[in-house]
């Protein structure tokens, strides 16, 4: 065969024309998912078919082809590993982009290796998996183009050639010597290396130092037939002195090999002579950078890059033993930035990332060689100091750290300033126990917080006492619902002249058997972090309702009810569904309830939220902003939401003595009333807080000055004493 380059032949050269839109699959079980995705697919024009399940995505393969499937893994009534065995068992050529949560590193490998083209984890950047889209296509159209050549490419010989040397494959010939005696055009791209560098050249010259041994038994094969060596993994050297751009730039590829011996066939029967090698090498180093990819996300912090929990786990495991056998203590640090959550909340999450990059650089500075530094979440952080000496190398390096953090930081213009405490525990003083210690230093590094912050604590066995009594209230939270010992309360909201009751906020209280009646102060921190919050938001929700449906069945003046919702209530995938289910139970149309949520909790994920909260609104759900002026948000992005009241913190309620909170309170009711807004004042104590209010056009309070919370009996009570109710004044008025 010549080795001379070929150009296109005429009859090859027409390009099959291509729908002007492309058909997306897009398959996941969750329906706000899919219906996010959909929108945001169609915004770029995409001929888009959701499917919700397995069973759905392959009705919808055996109607038409697509150009492209964005497929979830986890889905209950028929996995995407199997829509992806039905795509390859059918050898359907449609491309498949795997879009899941799934955590798994064997399940995001086993999807790669089952045919899917890439790998997209949730959550994930829209404009990232929209290029991903687009890449794909683009080579969809090419492969489409080239099929289409290749089908024109019969048996002449100058197709032949043509075939072979626009493989997107590298394809060789070695001679018996394992020398080469065709390389086709593709080694140029992959490689580096123009064709006439490397005929007559050892295959050797191309091969991976480490892979060199492997090599002379798969690169160079001398096997025929059925036992020929298949899809053998090895690492191909790019030329170093290359100008000519190559894919990713890198200095080796990744390639598949599947090559044959070649025997003279004008030979006798029984001679067999062997005359070289025949090779195909498909490069695979996208793929095993994909692996490469899922597998450091599951093992380091996204944000950092640093080991996060996992690994950090494997690193104290193996310190340890290395540990025992030389007799060297070694220590376990858990860090925590003091204040974070103010920085976070006011600053926004942007500042917020940053600064926790600018953290984990300066405490990179601070170790030595072999240490390991860990991101476990937030703004923790963990440190394994091994082969310590004693417990004041410890002291020698936490004082460094804290002194580096005490530096102000600079962030997108801010100068912050921000502390650290520090919990450490020693092994094997403290214990030998993986978990154990990195508990026992985080248990130190709270104690740290207690007592001042800024400072180091070492891990003391008294410690251990407050986690847990903690531990025992989460217990008891669990069991709680269960024992019906939670009860709404009722803050009346008025009207700032007349005192007529326009609305109640329902406020959680827990019935402790033991410890009597606790506020929400005593165990909604608790609540959140162990994830209980989301059911008992959700009991809070059917219980106000509950309340509002009997008020209105009583044929008592129509009020609002305010309840507050929690972050992680809202991030809940079924939210909406959940507050939609507690008002058809009674029958109620949604437009005398009202959802209390923070500034900051709305930003938290911006175009989510506006999207649940503009579904509830549409249902006359009401909105307010709770904390009003606590918060970092822009105005402008808060018209984004379907908001009806501002509610102003009662920090600045308080001491209105201030001529800044007076400027402060009087710019929120005049906002307010700008937007069309009712403005509830919380905090309210005092008749002078009450005048000022009434003088700034301030039109509802709220605060131990109007009324204490009411149990439902003494609200209903309240109720039938007033025969203007919420919106009585607006029919007056008419």
């Amino acid at each position: 065969m010549s080795d001379a380059h070929h150009e296109l032949p005429p009859a090859c050269r027409t390009v099959t024309p291509f729908p002007a839109r492309s058909r997306l699959l897009v398959v996941d079980d969750e329906p706000l998912i899919l219906e996010g995705l959909t929108r945001l697919l169609q915004t770029r024009d995409y001929e888009v078919t959701a499917a919700g399940g397995g069973c759905d995505a392959l009705i919808a393969l055996g109607k038409q082809q697509f150009d492209v499937v964005l497929l979830d893994l986890g889905m209950p009534d028929l996995n995407g590993t199997e829509v992806l065995r039905f795509i390859a068992d059918r050898s359907a050529d449609t491309p498949v982009i795997v879009v899941s949560g799934e955590s798994s590193i064997d399940a995001a490998i086993r999807a790669l290796r089952g045919g899917a083209a890439d790998f997209v984890r949730k959550p994930y950047e829209p404009e990232e998996l929209l290029r991903r889209i687009d890449n794909i296509l683009a080579r969809r159209r090419l492969e489409k183009e080239n099929n289409h050549i290749l089908q024109r490419l019969q048996q002449s010989e100058k197709w032949h050639r043509f075939l072979v040397n626009s493989s997107p494959d590298f394809i060789y010939t070695l001679d018996s010597e394992g020398r080469f005696t065709f390389v086709n055009d593709r080694v140029e791209t992959l490689l580096g290396y123009r064709r006439e560098e490397l005929l007559g050249q050892h295959y050797s010259m191309v091969i991976h130092e480490d892979d060199i041994a492997r090599a002379e038994h798969v690169f160079n094969e001398r096997r025929a037939g059925d036992r020929n060596a298949r899809n053998i993994e090895i690492r191909l050297k790019c030329n170093p002195g290359s100008r000519r751009p190559r894919p990713m730039n890198c200095r080796c590829r990744a390639v598949e090999l599947t090559a044959t011996g070649m025997y003279d066939e004008e030979a006798g029967p029984f001679e067999g002579r062997f005359i070289g090698s025949y090779g195909v090498a498909k490069d695979i180093t996208e793929r095993k950078q994909a692996e490469e990819t899922v597998h450091f996300q599951a093992y380091h912090d996204l944000l950092t890059g640093l080991p996060n929990r996992a690994l950090f786990r494997d690193h104290l495991g193996l310190m340890l033993a290395q540990g025992r056998r030389n007799q060297k203590p070694l220590a376990v640090l858990s860090l925590d930035l003091d204040h974070f959550k103010v920085i976070n909340d006011s600053l926004g999450h942007t500042i917020g990332d940053e600064l926790l990059l600018a953290v984990g650089a300066r405490l990179r500075q601070c170790l030595r060689e072999g240490d390991t530094l860990a991101r476990l979440g937030g703004d923790e952080f963990a440190v394994l100091l091994p082969t310590l000496v004693s417990r004041s190398d410890v002291d020698h390096i936490c004082r460094k750290i804290i002194q580096v953090l005490s530096r102000p930081v600079y962030v997108k213009g801010h100068e912050i300033y921000i502390s650290v405490s520090i919990g450490a525990c020693v092994a094997p003083e403290d214990g030998e126990m993986i978990d154990s210690l990195i508990r026992q230093a985080e248990i130190a590094m709270y104690q740290a917080k207690t007592q001042g912050r800024s400072r180091l604590q070492f891990w003391e066995s008294g410690m251990q006492a407050p986690y847990s009594e903690r531990m025992q209230v989460e217990s008891d939270l669990r069991r709680a619902l269960a024992r019906n010992e939670f009860v709404l309360f009722y803050q009346p909201q008025v009207d700032t002249v007349t005192g007529e009751v326009h609305g109640f906020e329902a406020l959680l209280r827990w019935w402790h058997p033991q410890r009597g009646l606790l506020t929400p102060a005593d165990f909604i921190p608790v609540a959140e972090e162990s994830g209980v919050i989301v059911p008992l938001g959700d009991w809070a929700l059917r219980e106000a309702t509950a309340q509002l449906a009997a008020w209105h069945k009583a044929g008592l003046p129509p009020v609002r009810l305010s309840v507050n919702i929690s972050a992680r209530q809202l991030e809940s995938p079924d939210f909406v569904e959940s507050v939609m289910r507690a008002l058809q139970v009674h029958g109620l149309d949604g437009t005398h309830m009202e959802l209390e949520i923070t500034e900051s909790l709305l930003m938290r994920d911006f175009e989510a939220n506006a999207i649940k909260l503009g579904r509830l609104s549409a249902t006359g759900i009401r909105l307010a902003i709770d904390d009003f002026g606590t918060g970092y948000s822009s105005f402008k992005y808060l018209s984004r939401f379907p908001i009806h009241t501002l509610k102003i913190d009662q920090s600045f309620v308080q001491d209105l003595e201030r001529e800044e909170n007076i400027s402060i309170v009087n710019a929120m009711v005049a906002m307010g009333r700008g937007m069309n807004l009712n403005v509830v004042a919380e905090g309210v104590e005092t008749e002078a807080q009450r005048a000022r209010l009434e003088s700034m056009q301030c039109p509802e309070i709220q605060g131990y000055y109007c009324r204490a919370p009411l149990s439902g009996q003494d609200a209903t009570t309240l109720l039938r004493q007033h025969v203007r109710g919420f919106g009585a004044a607006e029919r007056a008025a008419g």
